[in-house]
């Protein structure tokens, strides 16, 4: 089993992009595809706590349930914010990255080179041409 998962949209260039940067690191991660396997509610919590971030950075605002839900107003709790990411998995913001170095919401994606165990192997550049990592594996910015 991996030491690296990430929770993953492959429908997500951000998500894409940070996908083959753990690999261009050397690692297979263990992908969770979250739209099909929400987590738990314990684990939700636990993502957050351990990202160490609140529950409405990680709610996804660009999205349809968000707009006719009325998540916009402050009125909501966490629980109840948490309660709407679980019934409606595209409310979570993405890609979750979680490592032995941390947990991170991963945008952009070169956040991920934060928290990776190992060094990049190689240049990486995404998917929009924007050079990320030299040939010589080391962060250009």
């Amino acid at each position: 089993m991996s030491k690296i998962t990430v929770y993953h949209n492959p429908a997500c260039g951000t998500s894409r992009n940070t996908l083959e940067m753990i690999r261009n690191s050397g690692t297979e991660p263990t992908i969770i595809y979250y739209l099909d396997t929400p987590p738990s509610r314990e684990e939700l919590v636990k993502l957050i706590a351990d990202m160490g971030i609140s529950v409405s950075e990680l709610l996804r605002k660009n999205v349809a349930p968000y707009t006719e839900l009325g998540l916009a107003e402050a009125s909501f709790t966490d629980e109840a914010l948490i309660g709407f990411m679980l019934q409606y998995p595209i409310l979570i913001n993405r890609p979750i990255v979680v490592t032995p170095l941390g947990t991170r919401l991963c945008r952009p994606s070169e956040v991920v080179l934060d928290i990776l165990p190992d060094a990049q192997k190689g240049a990486f550049v995404k998917e929009d041409g924007e050079k990320v990592v030299n040939e010589d594996g080391k962060r250009l910015k």
